[in-house]
């Protein structure tokens, strides 16, 4: 079998469990609370794993995994550097989406927002708690830029990990993090036929307005 009939042959059947109407919390991020403690629950490796899509200023869209780090009623936050493609491209179009894969649940969630810089002060909190090797990459790699090889990637490690011997790591000039305000938030569970539950929040002012969405 070739690869293109395989993939036309690949489905499965979502039988897990369906989401109504009566089964969403008052807010979504209540209802994303209790799915994320379920995925994590159900020993899904790296529930926190999520999908950020940005466009360009030329309008290229790009999309990429990393980690949410921090989560509250204010939004969905994340770690990078910031002269990476993703940062070049929020800082000329703050807008985005995000999307929670979890197949063994066979569930998503997807976000559409804006994203917001965060400040000094909470980058160097959340820097200071890193891993030390992690730390270092953060200085060694400058992200999305072209290198000749690994051998480049292994002497810029070498290199900061001679100059930080004995202290503190600091926070490097081009790296930070985004908080992803939602403007909508959509719990997307399996079910038989492709008949999935699509149910969405959409902001009203202070509010959150909820809706299903055909398949």
């Amino acid at each position: 079998m070739d690869l293109s009939a395989e993939l036309a042959a690949a489905r499965e059947s979502y039988t897990r469990s369906g989401l109504t109407e009566d089964d969403l919390a008052a807010d979504p991020f209540e209802q994303f609370e209790k799915w994320y403690a379920e995925a994590r629950d159900a020993g899904i490796v790296e529930p926190n794993a999520m999908v950020v899509s940005t466009v360009s200023a030329d309008g290229a869209p790009s999309s990429r995994t990393v980690l949410l780090k921090g989560f509250s009623i204010e939004g969905f936050t994340f770690f990078t550097n910031t002269a990476s493609r993703k940062g070049s491209d929020l800082a000329t179009n703050p807008r985005c989406a995000v999307l929670f894969p979890w197949h063994p649940l066979e569930r998503q969630v997807r976000v559409d927002g804006v994203a917001h810089v965060l400040s000094a002060e909470a980058v160097e909190a959340y820097f200071s708690q890193r891993p030390r090797g992690s730390q270092l990459g953060a200085h060694a790699s400058h992200q999305s830029r072209v290198v000749a090889g690994r051998e480049e990637l292994e002497e810029a490690y070498a290199k900061v990990e001679a100059e930080f011997e004995g202290r503190p790591v600091p926070v490097p000039e081009e790296w930070g993090g985004y908080r992803v305000e939602p403007e909508t938030v959509e719990f997307w569970q399996g079910r038989p036929g492709r008949m999935h539950d699509r149910l969405v929040y959409r902001r009203e002012g202070d509010s959150w307005r909820t809706e299903r969405l055909a398949p």
